[in-house]
């Protein structure tokens, strides 16, 4: 095989041999997907969490199976709502790692939903609902799904910028999930959530503009997702730190879904390698939704 053919073989597309890899929220559903992804094809990647149990079973379950030798899943505890505590994970992994090549923002929360939805409720009525939701929830979902992100990633940037230096045409590279909520012009009954990822939307643009520049060499992108089995969506995890959605033949129809399904694991890890592997991807939010924002634009 010559080396002009041999760059089109998928293992050279998207390879992530030896990279060292940090998801937040890692331990269960979206993170754990993304954190499988790249461990199973030579990665080392850190999962975080405020739960060290989840990680450690997840570590436990998933990381003594891997198809790469290489591949690693270590567990380490973060709250990204603190920032001393991001700083704690961040000293954590300088003591083993001179460098980061991926970090995986996914870490988030919602906290309730309201009733009102397209309904025909009076102005009197809607006030008293969308008033009385709790403004502490407004303010956790918006400190974890946007200002944890924020905080993280630049508190990893020096180790983000170190996996370009010495290397041709590499990059450390961000990658923040936000959510087909973050797009649509619904509000799927939690305004705080939607305002939130469309926050986060907007902050991945403002951070893949400055970080583009050559002092820096950090590129940032984000995935939105659509319906993916996860304990924010099916409110637990089994065993294995999975999440099941129970799919009838009318899902797609009831949940305005063209795939007719929701999500599965390789989707979302088909997305975060090729974001994370292309270096020609800057600023861009990638939607894997099954086609749900052509039902709900």
């Amino acid at each position: 095989m010559s080396a002009e053919n041999a760059k089109f073989v998928v293992k050279n597309l998207f390879n992530v041999e030896g990279w060292v890899c940090v998801v937040t929220g890692g331990g269960s559903g979206i993170g754990l997907m993304i954190a499988q992804a790249f461990a199973n094809n030579g990665a080392k990647v850190y999962i975080t969490s405020r739960r060290q149990d989840v990680l450690e079973h997840a570590a436990k379950q998933w990381g003594s199976s891997l198809a790469h030798p290489k591949g690693k899943l270590i567990p380490v505890t973060c709250d990204v709502m603190s920032k001393e505590s991001i700083k704690q994970l961040v000293q954590e992994i300088t003591k083993n790692e001179d460098h980061i090549d991926l970090l995986v923002n996914n870490a988030g929360i919602s906290e309730g939903k309201s009733a009102v939805e397209k309904g025909d409720e009076s102005a009197n009525d809607l006030s008293t609902e969308l008033f009385g939701e709790d403004q502490a929830s407004w303010e956790n979902v918006y400190r974890t799904n946007v200002i944890g992100c924020f905080f993280t990633t630049t508190a990893f940037l020096p180790l983000l910028h170190a996996s370009s230096l010495g290397k041709s045409q590499h990059t450390g590279s961000v990658i923040n999930i936000t959510s087909v909520s973050g797009i649509t012009r619904t509000t799927q009954r939690h305004y705080k959530y939607n305002v939130s990822k469309a926050a986060a939307i907007h902050l991945s643009t403002l951070l893949a503009q400055e970080f583009r520049r050559k002092a820096v060499q950090v590129r940032v992108n984000n995935i939105a997702p659509g319906i993916f089995p996860s304990e924010m969506t099916t409110g637990s995890s089994d065993e294995l730190n999975k999440s099941q959605i129970p799919v009838a033949e009318d899902y797609g129809e009831k949940k305005g879904i063209p795939a007719g399904r929701p999500g599965r694991d390789e989707d979302i890890a088909q997305a975060a390698l090729l974001l994370a592997c292309n270096q020609y991807a800057y600023g861009q939010t990638l939607a894997i939704d099954g086609g749900y924002l052509l039902e709900h634009p």
